[in-house]
């Protein structure tokens, strides 16, 4: 059974920085493309960033610059840095792989 759980959300004034990781077990994750979506409050879950199994990333234009993809094969687990956050990153962020979605994490950004 695949399981993806996050963590590392809180809540963190604009400009401020948070590392979310994200435990998986059930699948072979060095082989697997990996992925952090996000879902606000009202909107549709959005695709925020993937890494694939050669290390190859790729990231939504609004966080490009700003956020960093990166996995731990040795450990199974996958992390985003997210730096210089806004408000509009304010969501629940979770991992994915192969159309499983774990259990999300909750980022607030806010003075």
């Amino acid at each position: 059974e695949v399981q993806l759980q996050a963590s590392g959300g809180g809540l963190v004034q604009p400009g401020g920085s948070l590392t979310l990781s994200c435990a998986a077990s059930g699948f072979t994750f060095s082989t697997a493309t990996m992925m952090w979506h996000r879902q606000a409050p009202g909107n549709r879950l959005e695709w925020v960033s993937s890494v694939n199994s050669a290390g190859s990333t790729s990231y939504i234009g609004s966080v490009k610059g700003r956020f960093t993809i990166a996995r731990d094969n040795a450990k199974n687990t996958l992390y985003l840095q997210m730096n210089s956050l806004k408000r509009e990153d304010s969501a629940t962020y979770y991992c994915m792989t192969s159309g499983t979605r774990g259990q999300g994490t909750q980022v607030t950004v806010s003075s």
